[in-house]
């Protein structure tokens, strides 16, 4: 039988690419390219959000 993977949720905001890699265009002194690594403020570099508890309505 096939294995299926799990139903994880995916962050809204970065869509599961949680770290970004950004080259600033300048250059260290041994000629490597300067970036800066960014990660998501939601997820926290992740990629995944826990599950959202539900909702009940109570009353009318």
């Amino acid at each position: 039988m096939p294995q299926h993977a799990q139903n994880t949720p995916v962050c809204r905001d970065c869509d599961g690419f949680a770290t970004a890699a950004i080259t600033t265009g300048t250059r260290h002194t041994d000629g490597t390219r300067a970036t800066l690594r960014v990660t998501c403020p939601t997820c926290k570099g992740t990629g995944t959000t826990a599950p959202v508890a539900n909702l009940h309505r109570i009353g009318r």
